[in-house]
């Protein structure tokens, strides 16, 4: 198609939409393909191909187009009336809306020379089965006279005394952390029956068991939940038990049927039902539930990975992973050896070493340091913070401009803000250079989100701990091994002994299909795949490229399972996106799933 020329950014994309709906209606996927850039990127979550998939260039969307686009016409594009087009270094952005046959959904298109660079589209809610929000919010109330009438809480007991008994939810999910707290808070508010399911005695233990120091490091505009945002007296970095309380408060609030003291023991896949066995024990009864979709919402931060080291049964002192660690109090004036340099381990050396203990960080290989205050101003200041929000980005305005990034070029979208925060803070990456400790970037000098994406380890946001690495009140040992453990002490593979009453393992975590291993099969989980990543082929992150997160959020290679979860901002943000596919196939919906995932990759 050809599109006329104009200076004025408005017309330009309203032409382009013009001819994407002309093209749209005609079913003509090459013309509409043809609309975009030689190097262009259309990043769908739900809406077109009820997967998250990115296609890269016009072959790709042309091909996608083939077999989603006729089951969803009619489609409209248009450009969203409350939003101003904008034009900045020859790009032009606009935020659309867009109307298909089973839904409504947000965009946002950037175009280069008249031709799509970028598109977003995001099914934000299906037709007929809205949320009972603003002008459809519930009276609560029922006025007049009714014989037997129930009150909200006779609904509320009734509904937790038959489901899982004489009712079963349709979803089921594991893991009663932020992520699984946030979809259940979706999943109530689209009428999709379900229970979350944790160990733990109350919604919050998640984060009130772990090291007394722990806070949020990402700031709170960052960090809201689903319909119910942080009040404006909320602390920038919230302590770990407040979290907890917020979680737990929120829980009932949002009237999540949460089940706490409730452990998962089995679970299988019925191909005769289509629906899964799950075993549980709860409160010392044992019940079978049969939820027709279930959830894996265990976190990045969930299935402990402890290295195995020669000399661990013969070491007479305590050992333990990062997230049983209680905190720096029993241990004052005793030598501890914490085995990592990412965040947990400094925030566990700052602590023991405040505590007075004699604490050494052994580093084994490189970490990506950025100081907090230079990633709230250069980093996430334009998205997330107190002056975003005066400028009219709000926290969701804000997930969807991060999204309309497509991956493949994010990283190029990263490096400049990175190389700002080198040059800003030259001094401290010296002195902790000097110190001995490794840096690094990532491998192509992204920097945090990038790891973060690719695989969620290999940094820490410094609040301090590193000042206390430079000036030597953490001891460090870097680019060294582990040889063995003695009795008394670690041992590196120099021969350095590194006297020890305490070890803490702060060595991450594995891959979340390690629990389907566990709970359902080795078979499943590896016919799954591994979780996490973009395919970057770079560290930790094995090719080919995926273009998105693998297995998180969408389907996956096994009918009825599903994962979710990340830090507070996914799990706010795509919360939705699974909640939408979940509530299509409970209501029958003809859903068509393009582009799944294969399988590269097993644990």
């Amino acid at each position: 198609m050809t599109l006329p020329s104009t200076s004025d950014p408005r017309a330009a994309a309203q032409a382009v939409l013009d001819a994407l709906n002309q093209g749209l209606a005609a079913e003509k996927s090459e013309a509409v393909a043809g609309l975009f850039a030689d190097e262009s990127y259309w990043r769908d979550l739900v809406l077109f191909t009820w997967n998250l998939k990115t296609m890269e260039g016009p072959a790709q969307i042309t091909e996608m187009l083939r077999h989603q686009l006729s089951p969803a016409l009619p489609v409209r594009f248009e450009l969203d009336p409350k939003e101003t087009v904008e034009e900045a270094d020859g790009v032009v952005s606009a935020w659309l809306s867009i109307d298909t046959r089973l839904a409504r959904g947000t965009g946002h298109l950037r175009l280069k020379n008249g031709r799509i660079w970028t598109l977003l589209t995001t099914m934000q809610e299906l037709k007929g089965f809205e949320e009972p929000l603003g002008l459809r919010r519930p009276k609560g109330a029922e006025h007049g006279i009714h014989k037997h009438r129930q009150t909200w809480l006779e609904k509320r007991e009734q509904e937790a005394a038959e489901l899982g008994r004489s009712t079963q939810p349709y979803v089921l999910v594991i893991g009663g952390g932020q992520g699984g707290i946030a979809l259940g808070a979706r999943l109530r508010q689209l009428g999709v029956p379900h229970i979350v399911i944790d160990t733990h005695e109350r919604p919050g233990d998640q984060w009130r068991g772990r090291y007394k120091s722990l806070c949020l490091h990402d700031p709170v505009w960052y960090d809201h939940l689903p319909y119910l945002p942080f009040p404006d007296n909320w602390p920038v970095f919230a302590p770990k038990d407040k979290i907890g309380d917020w979680l737990e408060m929120y829980t009932k609030v949002m009237e999540v049927n949460y089940w706490p003291s409730t452990r998962a023991t089995q679970a299988r896949w019925n191909e005769t039902t289509q629906a899964w066995e799950v075993t549980v024990q709860r409160d010392g009864e044992t019940l079978v539930l049969r939820p027709q979709q279930l959830v894996f919402a265990t976190g990045m931060s969930g299935k402990p990975n402890i290295p195995k080291i020669p000399g661990q049964d013969v070491f007479r002192g305590e050992q333990q992973h990062s997230s049983q660690h209680p905190g720096p109090d029993a241990y004052r004036g005793k030598k501890v050896v914490v085995i990592g340099a990412n965040n947990s381990a400094h925030d566990i050396c700052a602590a023991l070493w405040e505590h007075e203990a004699d604490v050494t960080m052994v580093q084994r290989s490189s970490t990506h340091i950025v100081r907090s205050d230079s990633l709230m101003e250069i980093g996430l200041g334009a998205l997330y913070s107190e002056q975003a929000v005066a400028n009219g980005v709000s926290t969701r305005k804000a997930d969807l401009i991060f999204a309309s990034l497509p991956y493949r070029i994010m990283a190029d979208f990263q490096k400049p803000l990175y190389d700002q925060i080198r040059e800003r803070d030259a001094d401290f990456y010296r002195a902790l250079e000097k110190a001995g400790f490794m840096l690094d970037f990532g491998d192509d000098g992204s920097g945090l989100f990038m790891k973060y994406l690719r695989r969620a380890s290999g940094y820490y946001i410094d609040v301090g701990a590193c000042d206390l690495v430079i000036d030597g009140s953490i001891k460090l040992q870097s680019g060294k091994g582990i040889s063995h453990l003695s009795e008394t002490a670690v041992v590196l593979d120099d021969g350095t002994e590194l006297p020890a009453d305490l070890v803490v393992y702060a060595t991450g975590y594995g891959s979340m299909n390690g629990w389907v291993a566990d709970l359902i099969s080795p078979e499943v989980a590896d016919r799954v795949g591994k979780v996490w990543g973009l395919g970057s082929a770079t560290t930790k992150d094995p090719g080919p490229w995926e273009g998105e997160q693998r297995n998180m959020w969408k389907p996956t290679q096994q009918p009825g399972l599903w994962f979710h979860g990340g830090n507070l901002h996914q799990s706010r943000h795509y919360s939705l996106y699974l909640a939408l596919q979940l509530k299509a196939r409970m209501e029958g919906l003809p859903v068509s799933v393009y582009g799944q995932q294969a399988v590269h990759h097993t644990r």
